[in-house]
């Protein structure tokens, strides 16, 4: 099975996603099923992942209603208010619903990262990880410092959403290298190859920017814990879902086998979602 491991379906009329405004003409506007389709067909996709956009229940319970409704939808990562004293109420509620798979942290959005070092941020951290909760982690390359020590006070099942967004367009690779080999030691912590073209000069980036994030990430991170992700609709503000998803193919290492490419458009996000269970 071929899956997308992150993209995004919103309305915009719902009226939570606070950082899409009409300044934002390509992303304002309605993305749904019926849009993305095309292209899973065109690049031979079955499944996908979809993310959670807006820190709010109301958004995810609207994601969780599209996947019954939507075939395509092999999982929704949704969001919680960990900061919440009931926030394991909530997580309880979510886990009723059998296409829910995980949560995302937003820590991109935070005033201060090192709030995920709390002592009460890190117990939910730890409630988490006890119970095998698969947490997406959505952070800037400068917030890497907090994840690194966060991850090592707690044991988390974590994927790192968009190689946590290096400075591609200023060809910046420390201190973002060193940091990625850090988080890479976890065994549990993986890593999506997504988001890339968008932290690149929009629409006019070329591949050969690409490869040395990419090698990176694959030499630390291993073929067993890497994922394809086209971060759909968001990549159009750089390029189409043809030319992510082509991107990712022309920049992996050339002597990756035929199982290797089949674990990480796929077989890694069953595993760590844990969808084959």
């Amino acid at each position: 099975m071929r899956i997308d491991a992150h993209q995004h379906y919103w309305k915009i009329s719902r009226g939570d996603y606070g950082w899409i405004t009409p300044e934002v003409p390509v992303l304002y506007r309605d993305f749904l099923e019926e849009d993305l389709a095309p292209f899973l067909k065109k690049c031979d996709i079955d499944k996908t992942i979809v993310v959670q956009a807006a820190p709010t229940a109301e958004e995810t319970n609207f994601l969780l209603s599209l996947s019954d409704q939507t075939d395509s939808i092999i999982g929704v990562v949704g969001w919680i208010d960990l900061e919440n004293p009931a926030y394991k109420e909530q997580l309880e509620m979510l886990r009723k619903h059998p296409k829910f798979v995980g949560i995302r942290i937003m820590i991109q959005d935070m005033e201060d990262e090192n709030v995920i070092l709390e002592p009460d941020f890190s117990k939910a951290l730890s409630h988490l990880g006890e119970l095998d909760i698969p947490v997406d982690l959505l952070v800037l390359s400068s917030q890497l410092t907090a994840v690194c020590e966060m991850l090592n006070k707690v044991r988390l099942r974590g994927v790192i959403d968009h190689l946590a967004k290096p400075e591609i367009a200023q060809g910046k690779l420390e201190p973002w290298k060193k940091h990625m080999e850090e988080i890479a030691s976890h065994p549990t912590i993986y890593c999506k190859l997504s988001g890339m073209v968008t932290e690149a000069n929009h629409h006019n980036w070329k591949k050969e920017e690409f490869i040395p994030y990419v090698h990176h990430i694959m030499h630390c991170f291993g073929m067993d814990r890497v994922m394809y992700g086209s971060d759909w609709p968001v990549c159009l503000l750089s390029g189409s879902y043809e030319e992510v998803y082509n991107l990712l193919h022309q920049t992996l290492p050339e002597d990756i086998s035929k199982e290797e490419k089949a674990r990480l458009y796929g077989g890694n996000a069953l595993e760590f979602y844990k969808l084959g269970r």
